[in-house]
């Protein structure tokens, strides 16, 4: 520490602290949803075109871990998904996938769930402070009421990621506080 580090100004934080929200996320937050504290422990970024951006939180609760989705494009859209193997929507959805287009519907667990949207775009792991951006084209299904969600993530011609969770409202999440 310099003799005259105490004059240096503290850097402003991005949001108000006085009134945050989730569109406020950040690593090391917490907040509560569904009966329990959850940490943000990583940030991503998704570049959909045409100034379009999203963020991604991975959230941890200490016994479980989950993805929080903020997408703000007019409306507030949040969805929590865990990850889940691709088997377990079908055999042969990879194949179907790479040979033509994805399906238009699936089912998983006993729900149908409809295409939403398919759309490519970019990633990018903001808490890794990676410069780099990565191709990839999601398939985003919900179920007919719009309450569940099911996200499948090609990245490359073999590789594939799906995860399945809840559609939220912003108000199931509460008690935001930024890292200490």
């Amino acid at each position: 520490m310099g003799v005259f580090d105490f004059l240096k100004k503290k850097k402003e934080p991005k949001y108000d602290v006085t009134n945050l929200s989730v569109k406020d996320l950040d690593e090391g937050f917490v907040f509560d949803y569904n009966l329990k504290s959850w940490v943000v422990k990583e940030v991503y970024q998704y570049d959909w075109g045409k100034n379009i951006f999203t963020k991604e939180y991975k959230i941890d609760s200490g016994d479980e871990v989950a993805f929080l989705s903020v997408s703000d494009n007019g409306e507030l859209d949040l969805s929590i998904t865990k990850s889940i193997k691709m088997q377990e929507l079908g055999d042969g959805i990879r194949e179907e996938i790479r040979k033509k287009e994805a399906p238009a519907e699936l089912e998983y667990e006993g729900t149908k769930y409809l295409l939403d949207e398919d759309s490519a775009g970019y990633f990018n792991d903001v808490t890794a402070k990676s410069s780099e951006w990565e191709e990839l084209i999601s398939y985003d299904y919900l179920n007919e009421e719009e309450t569940l969600c099911i996200s499948i993530t090609q990245w490359d011609e073999r590789n594939f990621e799906a995860s399945a969770g809840n559609v939220i409202q912003h108000f199931e999440i509460s008690n935001i506080t930024p890292d200490a």
